[in-house]
């Protein structure tokens, strides 16, 4: 029986890309890369558990906006968030930022819509 709450477990995980620039950059790897071993560790799992269970909900993942989620990973003392798409069946990772107040901040919300319609061709 399947409880619709719940994640589904899947055997093969959702291939997950990074957003990538023009030039070839890939800012959430470089952001990534920037943080220590134990807060890189925590949000691999976090971002992990979606590739297996999605769709997934609280307290993991929260919906921002049409076709916009948040990967929500609380580390020692700071909380991180990484905002994603789904594009033709995988997971892209558009941003990464460590959340500094209540809200997500407008700024880091344009940005990944931004990538967002970049990477579904403007849609």
């Amino acid at each position: 029986m399947v409880h619709l709450n719940q994640p589904m477990e899947r055997n093969e995980p959702i291939q997950v890309f990074f957003y990538s620039t023009q030039s070839g950059r890939e800012p959430v790897r470089e952001w990534l890369t920037a943080l220590s071993k134990d807060e890189k560790k925590l949000i691999g799992e976090d971002i992990k558990t979606v590739q297996f269970g999605w769709p997934i909900g609280m307290p993991v993942v929260e919906k921002l906006d049409r076709d916009l989620w948040e990967v929500r990973t609380i580390l020692r003392n700071k909380i991180a968030r990484v905002l994603f798409t789904m594009h033709a069946g995988q997971i892209v990772l558009l941003h990464g930022f460590i959340k500094k107040t209540q809200k997500t901040p407008v700024d880091d919300l344009d940005l990944a819509k931004e990538r967002m319609r970049e990477v579904k061709g403007g849609q």
